[in-house]
């Protein structure tokens, strides 16, 4: 089950990027992060588990030109990744495409205090969008 978009938690910044360090990035999010792990086609096979964030509380540091994109199907999703070594440590999610989707994994040691997993059934978006998607939307809005 998705839970709520609301965190009485206060932000931290976290710092992460790829494997070869090209791109680096900021982002502003609770310590215990509420992790999205979905099961549509490219995230099965990405083994994609994601925080969302707005787009204000996500900074790209370097890396601009290190980033290529790949899109598929409705092309809302911006599957953007490190050309050098193909690790992708945040995208543009098609639920929330006035965010961003951070990958845990990829952010520095020392900031996160645990992750809280929900799964979302994205073999069937549009059906788990009408159960969750204000929940979900809601994660790229200011709070």
């Amino acid at each position: 089950m998705l839970s709520k978009v609301m965190s009485s938690e206060p932000e931290v910044k976290h710092t992460g990027g790829c494997h070869c360090g090209a791109v680096r990035f900021e982002v502003w999010a609770p310590s215990v992060l509420k992790v999205v792990d979905c099961n549509c086609s490219i995230c099965k096979m990405k083994q994609n588990r994601h925080i969302i964030v707005p787009s204000s509380k996500f900074k790209l540091l370097q890396g601009a030109d290190a980033i290529t994109t790949y899109t598929f199907n409705t092309h809302k999703a911006k599957h953007t990744f490190c050309r050098t070594c193909g690790v992708q440590s945040f995208y543009t999610p098609r639920s929330n495409p006035d965010g961003y989707g951070v990958m845990p994994h990829c952010l520095d040691p020392g900031t996160v205090s645990r992750e809280e997993v929900a799964v979302f059934d994205g073999e069937n978006w549009e059906a788990a969008m009408e159960v969750h998607g204000d929940n979900i939307r809601g994660r790229s809005k200011e709070t």
